[in-house]
């Protein structure tokens, strides 16, 4: 009997003991099991923002990006420039950014340019007091760092406009040569004024030349768009001006060979001792280089192709 009562009184004292240690392995286990789930998913989402990140990545590995475009300018001949420019960025500002290299020349058109100026101006073209402008040339050239900012990022259609800012240098020259048009046989005489004075050939013929040179640097703004076609390829368009204080200068060559001035009662033979020729012509350069230092802005207008990769 003491037997029994010993190992009711020895139960009852071990099984809460043995029940609470298998509620705690429960409870491990459980610990244990729950880490694990914890664990894969956190390994399941490492490996999916790897794999977004493999695809973001190859999103933007060289070349894509990288742009290249040819066109014309209507004040600088043809026009080309190199860039990088990439929607595929995650960054707000990355996406919307965009660099190029900016450049035109017309050395490959010039030819073609001053055929359509003779053709255009036919026999000449005549601007008072006798002188016609005969085979009038341009050169021009540019180049340029640009900046462009696309408001829009990478949203279908209106993503392809831009803001574009930067800097820019170049060189525009127009020159023609100067002749008379005067009738008769022999030729009446040929007469004009210059800074007020009155001057003449009396052969009634004249060689000069006339030039404006203009040498510009200082910041672009402009606005753009490049809109998509099929490939890569797009069609771009720039719209914008240069403002400079490097403003343009005139010049005018007249030769003074058998060039007469009017003193006031008869006409005399020019020459650079007995007349103010030189000066009159200093004058009149001064006053016509005047006007053209109001002119501080120069217009750019680009049109073409381009291709982005």
């Amino acid at each position: 009997m003491k037997k029994i009562t010993t190992l009711i009184v020895f139960a009852m004292l071990a099984l809460p003991a043995f029940a609470e240690d298998t509620n705690k392995t429960t409870e491990s286990i459980d610990v244990v099991v729950e880490n694990i789930d914890t664990t894969a998913a956190e390994k399941s989402v490492v490996k999916e923002e790897n794999i977004y990140k493999e695809k973001s990545n190859s999103d933007i590995k060289f070349p894509n990006g990288l742009q290249f475009g040819v066109g014309v300018s209507a004040t600088s001949g043809v026009n080309g420039f190199v860039g990088y420019a990439n929607k595929n960025f995650d960054s707000f500002w990355w996406k919307r950014l965009g660099l190029r290299f900016d450049f035109a020349t017309t050395a490959p058109i010039e030819s073609a340019i001053n055929s359509a100026i003779d053709s255009a101006m036919g026999d000449g073209m005549d601007i008072g007091d006798g002188i016609t402008i005969n085979d009038g040339t341009i050169t021009a050239r540019h180049f340029g760092a640009l900046v462009d900012f696309y408001p829009f990022g990478d949203t279908w259609f209106m993503g392809g406009w831009r803001l574009t800012g930067g800097y820019m240098f170049g060189r525009l020259n127009v020159a023609a040569n100067l002749t008379s048009n005067v009738d008769g046989v022999p030729l009446d005489p040929m007469e004009f004024e210059l800074n007020g004075e009155s001057y003449r050939y009396p052969g009634g013929d004249i060689d000069g030349s006339a030039s404006v040179n203009w040498n510009y640097s200082g910041p672009y703004l402009g606005t753009g768009f490049d809109i998509g076609l099929i490939w890569g390829i797009k069609i771009y368009m720039d719209a914008g001006a240069v403002f400079t204080n490097k403003t343009a200068a005139f010049n005018l060559n007249v030769p003074i060979t058998g060039l007469e001035h009017w003193n006031g009662t008869a006409w005399e033979l020019a020459s650079l001792d007995s007349t103010s020729f030189e000066q009159d012509k200093a004058d009149a350069l001064k006053e016509a280089n005047d006007e053209l230092g109001k002119i501080k802005i120069y217009p750019m207008v680009k049109l073409g192709f381009m291709y982005r990769f």
